[in-house]
């Protein structure tokens, strides 16, 4: 089997609110279409007797392929790969291996709050009426819960720790289904997707301008959000941004996403983001961007967010941030 870890990454949480208090590991969403790419959703209501969960380790069954965890702030992923059963058909090619457990780990999720964990994938080769189970084993230091028990005629209501279940039925809504399509990216707050900023205003403080623009919408509670421009230095001389502040947020960081070794890192630039004369700078999703830490009240979309950047040589300018939704739009 092959492993791949993904350290640090900066993104955050799922787009789904919480439905309500379980006290099993189940899905948010436990229906899905034959055939069709889903954000597999799984909630963690609580810990393991009080104590804080730190790990989250997720066996997926024959008939969900091409799985992509999402990444979460604050913990480790690991996808563990090996050989499926049978091989599948992705867009013309036929794959007979892939990701067949995923690992969150190095987490801190308390027992008194709830998050989830989310994996894209898609649901193959089984047919409508199949039931899908995926065992959870969730670690809170030295306590363990196994919620792996699978029941025989489908009626889990008797187990005293049932797997979560994914039902596969034929009659699942188009715009249902449509609403759970979207890559593993699409993250409140921190969407790792490739979308545009908006065109927006431009302010300008010296040689400096700054245009194009917003963050990101946050879900309730949700510590940390994500804010992206463009600088252009239209100057002779070098300069460089080296703070952001916001009333938002107890703190603002300059961040830069990397992939090195198939492992995607995250990383605070302490001596900020260089603009070279006569070069434009784009903070955008994959890449440079603004990390809010200890959002006061999370972003919500059609509002605004006040930040102060301070520059090297130009100084400081004000502007508003747009706040988009999840996806940039």
């Amino acid at each position: 089997m092959k492993t791949i870890k993904t350290l640090g990454f900066a993104a955050l949480f799922c787009g789904a609110a919480v439905a309500g208090a379980e006290a099993h590991v189940t899905f948010l969403d436990d229906v899905a279409a034959p055939e069709s790419t889903i954000l597999a959703t799984l909630q963690i209501p609580h810990g393991c007797d009080g104590k804080a969960t730190t790990e989250v380790q997720v066996k997926l069954p024959e008939g969900f392929v091409f799985a992509k965890p999402q990444p979460k702030a604050g913990w480790e992923v690991e996808v563990i790969k090996g050989d499926y059963r049978k091989s599948y058909d992705n867009h013309g090619e036929a794959v007979k291996s892939g990701a067949v457990e995923i690992r969150w780990k190095g987490g801190n999720l308390s027992d008194d709050f709830y998050d989830t964990f989310v994996i894209r994938g898609k649901v193959s080769g089984v047919g409508a009426g199949t039931s899908l189970a995926f065992p959870v084993r969730q670690l809170c230091g030295d306590a363990v819960e196994n919620w792996d028990q699978v029941a025989i005629d489908g009626d889990a209501h008797g187990l005293k720790s049932p797997a979560p279940v994914l039902k596969v039925a034929g009659d699942v809504a188009h715009d249902h289904m449509a609403g759970m399509k979207m890559d593993m990216n699409g993250m409140p707050g921190m969407d790792m997707s490739g979308s545009a900023a908006p065109a927006g205003d431009t302010s300008k403080v010296g040689d400096i301008a700054i245009s194009g623009g917003f963050a990101k919408a946050m879900l309730p509670g949700q510590p940390v959000g994500g804010g992206y421009l463009t600088i252009h230095n239209g100057g002779s001389a070098a300069d460089r941004l080296v703070s952001v502040t916001s009333a938002a947020a107890g703190k603002v960081e300059l961040h830069e996403m990397t992939m090195e070794n198939n492992v995607m890192k995250m990383r605070e630039l302490k001596d900020g983001i260089a603009v070279a004369a006569g070069s434009t700078v784009t903070l955008a999703p994959n890449g440079l961007h603004l990390m809010f830490r200890q959002v006061k009240t999370p972003f919500k979309k059609g509002e605004t967010v006040a930040i102060t950047l301070t520059f090297e040589k130009a100084g400081t300018v004000d502007l508003m941030l747009p706040v988009l939704s999840a996806q940039g739009n």
